[in-house]
């Protein structure tokens, strides 16, 4: 089954398919020669996951896969959240990080988690899938494998960062593989 998964994000794409393996072959937007910024202007991650689910159905007609993931960190009621990629302004996500920490830099409460929230759209509509994994910020980062956030975060039960693990062990564990799991157990039936 071909799936359009609405990023441009080669990590992200890359990602998925290892999650989803060889049953599925996944497509980005680029694949489909779409290079348009989607504007994620919803107020939660199920209207962004919406929002680019639903224009890539609507460009190409294939069932498409929008995905809004993010870092939620209790200490700072919920931030950086829906604007996790583009927190100090932009998409770098070294000075993302370099913002989450100073804004942390004097705090106990380390928890946090990410969350993955998939809008599959097709001629049917929208459902939703989300997963979550749990864990506690570093002070300074660790590890060079994944990307986003992955150098600070410990997910709960392990003493190394997404960054630390190879990419196998972390797709074991993901936000993202609790939301694609889902999204698999929907497909099956």
């Amino acid at each position: 089954m071909e799936l359009l998964v609405a990023t441009h994000n080669l990590h992200k794409k890359e990602e998925i398919q290892q999650i989803l393996g060889d049953e599925f072959i996944v497509k980005s937007l680029a694949d489909y020669d779409l290079h348009d910024e989607i504007v994620e202007d919803g107020d939660s991650f199920n209207a962004n996951a919406l929002i680019k689910a639903k224009y890539c159905f609507e460009k190409t007609g294939i069932p498409s896969l929008g995905d809004d993931s993010g870092l939620v960190v209790e200490s700072l009621d919920g931030r950086p959240g829906i604007f996790s990629a583009r927190y100090a302004g932009n998409h770098d996500f070294a000075k993302n990080i370099e913002k989450v920490l100073s804004e942390m830099e004097n705090v106990e409460n380390r928890k946090a988690y990410f969350i993955t929230v998939l809008c599959y759209y097709d001629e049917n509509g929208a459902k939703y899938f989300d997963g979550r994994a749990y864990g506690n910020l570093l002070k300074e980062n660790k590890g060079h494998q994944g990307f986003g956030y992955d150098p600070i975060f410990v997910p709960e039960g392990y003493e190394m960062t997404f960054a630390e693990m190879n990419p196998e062990d972390k797709n074991k564990i993901s936000h993202r593989k609790q939301a694609l799991d889902l999204f698999l157990d929907f497909l099956k039936k």
